[in-house]
């Protein structure tokens, strides 16, 4: 008998004692479930209606892009938003990254976002797309207030997408712009925030902050408004509260527009 016919029947006999079945090989070459996942439909990491300029700096590592804000409004502060719902998770390299959040979307897919200011979930949150997860800030090693954005495939940094389309990979701000969508479903009003040290409560009889909108007008958008605990603050005296679409929580109306008892147009919760 030839050879090579001896030794394909000598693999075969074998398998056979093993009880297995010998597979071709091309089958063994086929992606696992996790490779053939389509990748979630990432939107932009900063609010709805909000554009911001970006760019690539090649010596870094993975695929990222930097954003910062390119309307008129300050980049520090400004919320960072999830791009799509999984579960979060706070991570922090001072000398690196900063105060980050990375979110485990499923099937191998991630994003990474660097330099925040601070967090605005607990460490494994299940968050939606469009929840506010941090605000915007230059912590680590970073020149300047920005939002560091990667998305990963099991690990490997991949070129960003949102909303299906691939982004380009400018080598400097003010070539590219993109204007956020996220977020913008559920309607609202918007308005702008004064005063100082705002907080955010979880509900309007709960004093438990969920966030501290940073000094200074900000732009909110409030989805209703309802009775709650009476504050006094900067000369006023209050008891209706806000809800904000993006913050995932109530603020005082003292602190939204001019201060009075209830907004104009807003329903109530």
């Amino acid at each position: 008998m030839h050879r090579r016919r001896l030794l394909s029947v000598l693999v075969t006999a074998l398998f056979a004692i093993a009880g297995l079945t010998a597979a071709p090989a091309q089958a063994q070459s086929r992606p696992g479930p996790e490779a053939t996942l389509a990748a979630p439909n990432f939107k932009a990491p900063y609010p709805c209606g909000q554009k911001w300029t970006f760019s690539h700096h090649s010596a870094e590592v993975r695929r990222a892009l930097d954003y910062v804000r390119a309307d008129g409004g300050s980049t520090a502060g400004t919320p960072v938003l999830a791009s799509a719902a999984g579960t979060a998770t706070r991570m922090s390299e001072p000398s690196g990254a900063g105060n980050y959040i990375v979110i485990d979307h499923g099937g191998g897919w991630k994003t990474y976002y660097f330099h925040l200011a601070s967090y605005s979930v607990p460490s494994g949150a299940s968050v939606g797309q469009g929840q506010q997860i941090g605000v915007t800030g230059s912590t680590g090693n970073s020149s300047g207030a920005h939002i560091h954005y990667e998305q990963l495939l099991n690990g490997v940094g991949q070129n960003i997408v949102i909303n299906g389309a691939g982004q380009p990979y400018p080598s400097q701000y003010n070539q590219s712009y993109l204007t956020s969508d996220n977020g913008c479903g559920g309607g609202g009003s918007n308005f702008r925030t004064w005063g100082t040290d705002i907080r955010v409560r979880a509900d309007a009889r709960l004093n438990a902050a969920v966030i501290t909108i940073l000094p200074g007008p900000t732009n909110v958008t409030v989805v209703c408004q309802k009775q709650g605990d009476t504050v006094t603050a900067e000369g006023y005296t209050n008891n209706w509260w806000s809800k904000l679409r993006d913050q995932g929580g109530f603020i005082s109306n003292i602190y939204i527009d001019h201060p009075s008892a209830q907004l104009p147009g807003v329903p109530a919760c």
